[in-house]
Parts: structure tokens; sequence; C-alpha cells
């Protein structure tokens, strides 16, 4: 019973972790990537998903063996340290988060007809309704997990009927035309950066997984968690290469429900309706929980009072979007502002794994240690010269 229980732990954790990536900033950014850099976009992929493996294992093993949150840890490194992160984390969580609420809107919208507004509010209800039952923890497993499975199941179909040139995809993936490292940095801190490095994580130590005995669990659960999250965007890559690739248009305002319309005609807008809805709402659930995961431990009152303050975080997401909205450029800055959080966050997790203090008598494996540094240094390069690129263009 208890290895069942732990198994669906691990699941959930992995889930959690992926269906909080893959939200609406998700699917627009890895459109849009895809139309300005074409077939070579397969190469930001894959090395945004070794640089993806490399922060996960150093952090949620980090986590594990020390037993205590992120921002615990960093405080333990540097006092104040972990007030600072928490700042950075909630504040892109709400940016992510705004973002989750008005995807969700959207879904809705292209379902039913109803306001994306409407939608929002409808979509933030439900996942208000999570946090309000006794066993949230195991509900948010579950949500997960199933409609996470779902989203796999609509992009693999898209990607069969938009019919994507995949020896040209193959062949740009290791040799590419054209190399972006905004798109690199945009899609690890899409990915891994900010709130979402430490999703699986948190829920693995609320749930009890920790320790050195767990550390082959949280191990296969970390890469679990990448490995799903790289399916989504590998098979999105390639349905929205099939639809260039046939002469189509992407519509700015919503290039992810071009992609789906132009790939299946009204059905396929239909299922990005569903997907939309799906990707948003997980994301808004993994986005909250997290975020509020970073400051529970600054009072007693947060963690007695945990699930109510997750409420709160969606409900005031939820409001600026009704009251204000947020663009589709917006969307992919969130995950750039969170790929220059990533080196920050990254770089106390190693710190920390050398501390005795922390980690007591745990020796951090040194490939990982040397990854996790390369890792920080390519972020942090590629930051600054995102940075000084966009600085220009301003």
């Amino acid at each position: 019973m208890k290895q069942t229980k732990n198994r669906s732990v691990l699941l959930g954790a992995a889930f959690l972790m992926a269906t909080s990536a893959v939200g609406p900033g998700f699917l627009t950014q890895t459109t849009v990537f895809t139309q300005s850099l074409g077939a070579s976009f397969g190469f930001v992929i894959l090395l945004s998903i070794l640089l993806d493996i490399g922060v996960q294992l150093n952090v949620w093993r980090v986590i594990a063996l020390s037993e205590k949150r992120a921002q615990d840890i960093a405080n333990a490194v540097l006092p104040g340290l972990g007030g600072f992160i928490a700042f950075l984390i909630v504040l892109g969580g709400f940016a992510f988060n705004i973002g989750n609420v008005g995807g969700a809107g959207l879904g809705l919208n292209v379902l039913t007809g109803l306001s994306v507004e409407t939608g929002a509010v409808i979509s933030a209800a439900v996942a208000i309704g999570i946090f309000l039952v006794r066993e949230a923890g195991q509900l948010m497993d579950r949500f997960a997990q199933v409609l996470g499975v779902l989203m796999i199941g609509l992009i693999v179909y898209l990607a069969w009927v938009s019919s994507p040139p995949l020896a040209e995809a193959a062949l740009r993936t290791v040799a590419p035309e054209q190399v972006s490292f905004t798109a690199i940095i945009t899609l690890v801190g899409g990915t891994v950066g900010g709130y979402i490095t430490f999703a699986g994580g948190h829920r693995l130590l609320d749930a009890g997984v920790k320790g050195k005995g767990a550390l082959g669990q949280v191990t296969v659960s970390a890469v679990s968690g990448i490995t799903l999250a790289s399916v989504i965007r590998v098979f999105l890559f390639l349905a929205t290469l099939g639809v260039l690739q046939g002469g189509h248009v992407l519509n700015p305002e919503n290039p992810p429900a071009s992609v789906f319309e132009l790939a299946a005609g009204e059905v396929g807008y239909k299922l990005f309706g569903v997907m939309m809805l799906a990707a948003a709402i997980t994301s808004m659930v993994g986005s909250a929980y997290t975020s509020v995961s970073f400051i529970k431990s600054f009072h007693p009152r947060i963690a007695r009072q945990e699930n109510w303050f997750i409420i709160g975080f969606i409900l005031i997401s939820t409001v600026i979007f009704v009251s204000i909205g947020k663009p589709v450029q917006l969307l992919v800055w969130a995950g750039l502002l969170n790929g220059f959080v990533l080196p920050v966050t990254l770089g106390t997790m190693l710190i920390a794994a050398h501390k005795k203090s922390i980690m007591g008598a745990y020796v951090h494996p040194r490939l990982l240690t040397l990854f996790g540094i390369l890792v920080v240094l390519a972020m942090a390069w590629m930051a600054g010269d995102t940075l000084v690129q966009q600085i220009k263009t301003w």
C-alpha cells in the first residue's frame, strides 16, 4: 500500500512539474520561436532539455537530502537570501499565473463561446475547488496526471495530422542553420525557471519523500517531469513546423490556436480550446501551490492556512487578468524573466549542496556539480547577452 502511495506521489510530482511548465506561455513560446527559427528550433529544444535535466537533478536532490524548502536552504547559505529568492519566485509566479488565468478563459471561450473573462472566472473557481477539500495534495496530483495525459494525446494527434518534415527537423536538431540565445533562455526559463524549478521538489517534500533513502525515487521523478514536458514541446514544434511548411501564416494574436486550426480545421480549433484549458488550469494550480510554498515557512500562520493563501493567490491573479488582461508578448517575457532568475536560484542550490551544515555527511556528485556550474554560467551569459540585445532594440 505504501509503495503504491509513493508511486502515486512520485508520478504526481513529475506531472505537477511538467504541467506547471506547460501553460499558455509554453504553448506561445514554442509556436513563436518555431515560426522565427524554423527547423533549427529543434536544436534549441535539444539543448534546453539537457539544461533542464541538469537543473532539476541538482535542485530536487538538494531539497530531498537537506529536507528543507528552497527558501530555507537559501537562508542557510546567506541570511536574507531566502526572502529575496521568495520575492523573485512569487513575482514571476504572479506574472505567469495571470497568463494562466487568461489562457484558461480563452480555452473555455473557444469551447463554449463564453467571454474570455467569464471563462477565466469559471476556471479559477475550478482551481480553487481543489484547495477546498481536505486531501488537496492528492487531488492536485491526480488532476495534474489526468490533464497531463490528455495534453500529450492531443499534441501527438496534432503533430500527426500536420505532416511535419521529420527528416529536416532531425537534421537541424543536430546541425542548426541559426541559434537564438533568447530562445534558449526563454525555453529553459519557461520550463524549469522561477517557481517551476521547485514545483516537484517541494511537492515531494510535503508528501514526505525525502532523505538519502528516497534519492533514487527523486531522480526518477525529476527526469520523468522533464521528459513529459519535453514530449509536449517536441510534438508542438513538429506540428507548428508542419503547418508552416504547408505555406500557412500564423495569427500573431494567437499563434497556438492558428497551429491547431490550420492543421485540423474546425475540429482542431476546438481541440486547441481543450489543450489551452488543460494547460492553463494545471499551470494555475502549480503556480499558486509552489509560489505559496515559498512563503509558508516565513510565518506559522501561512503554513497553517496554506490552502487559503493559495486560494488568495488564484483570486488576485484572476482579478488582475479581468482588469488589465495579458497580451501574447508578456507571456514570452515571463519565461525570459524566469530565465534571468534561474542562475541565482541554481547557484544557491549548488553552494548549499557543498555545505555540511545543510547537507550533513552527503557528498554531491562531482559530475552534477560541474554540470550545474556550466548551466549557471551559460544561463547567466545568455541572460546578459539577451539583455544587451533587448536594450539595443529599445
